[in-house]
């Protein structure tokens, strides 16, 4: 059996035992799309997944790299039959665009970063702190940030605290708000393209600088798909609303 063949065997073993799913013959396999369908596809092409495939993390990370677009293909689309184009433009940065951004004391230094990123894009820069690398409490700067994307003041929300989790947390209690705490680009790209997320947070105690600013790249840049997604995002809204009665 050819090595790739015995590779994709295993790599289905072990996500279908992940996901609980039976691979046996009395019900219909779904199709697996690992990074072995995806890293020889020209960088900036399109790939068409089947209907109802798994996609594997791996996979979809290697696509993020390699500015691959992942579509929802026909149902005779396979792997092995990717459609591929050519590259599928990102929305610009929008100059003058207000993102606030935020961080406690363990995130100060890629703060002043990530400012710096920003400011070279075009971007309007809301720094809401902290100024130095003094103990301070992650959410307070969690809660500047979030105010102003809930009030319409910033397009787009950062926030960096030690791992990103605390300030997710706080920053989720403010109405309008989805954060979304991210630690690659296959997360930054899914949260704004499915989630519509307005809000990033980051662990700077987890991420490398060049990471952390390849995810905010990537958070920025890619749109909301809506259609199904906005259902999902809305009822997400509804559940808010709910509690604030």
């Amino acid at each position: 059996m050819p090595q790739e063949q015995k590779v994709r065997q295993l790599v289905r073993k072990i996500v279908y035992r992940t996901l609980g799913i039976s691979d046996s013959g009395s019900r219909r396999s779904r199709p697996i799309v690992s990074e072995l369908d995806i890293r020889d596809l020209p960088p900036g092409s399109t790939f068409e997944v089947p209907p109802g495939a798994i996609l594997t993390p791996l996979a979809r990370q290697v696509a993020m790299d390699r500015s691959i677009k992942l579509t929802e293909g026909s149902p005779a689309a396979s792997p092995t039959a990717a459609k591929m184009t050519g590259p599928s433009p990102a929305r610009p940065s929008q100059q003058g665009e207000p993102i606030a951004i935020g961080a406690d004391h363990g995130g100060y230094a890629m703060k002043q970063m990530l400012i710096d990123v920003l400011e070279s894009a075009g971007y309007t820069v809301i720094d809401c702190g902290t100024d130095s690398t003094d103990s301070v409490d992650y959410p307070d700067f969690a809660l500047a940030v979030a105010q102003l994307v809930s009030q319409g003041k910033a397009a787009r929300g950062v926030i960096i605290d030690g791992a990103g989790i605390g300030s997710c947390m706080a920053a989720n209690k403010v109405p309008g708000v989805r954060a979304a705490m991210c630690y690659d680009q296959a997360t930054a790209h899914n949260s704004r393209e499915h989630n519509n997320a307005n809000v990033l947070t980051l662990g700077a105690g987890l991420l490398g600088d060049n990471l952390a600013r390849q995810i905010l790249e990537t958070w920025l840049k890619i749109d909301f798909a809506g259609g199904r997604h906005a259902r999902r995002v809305d009822k997400i809204t509804e559940i808010e609303k709910r509690y604030l009665k």
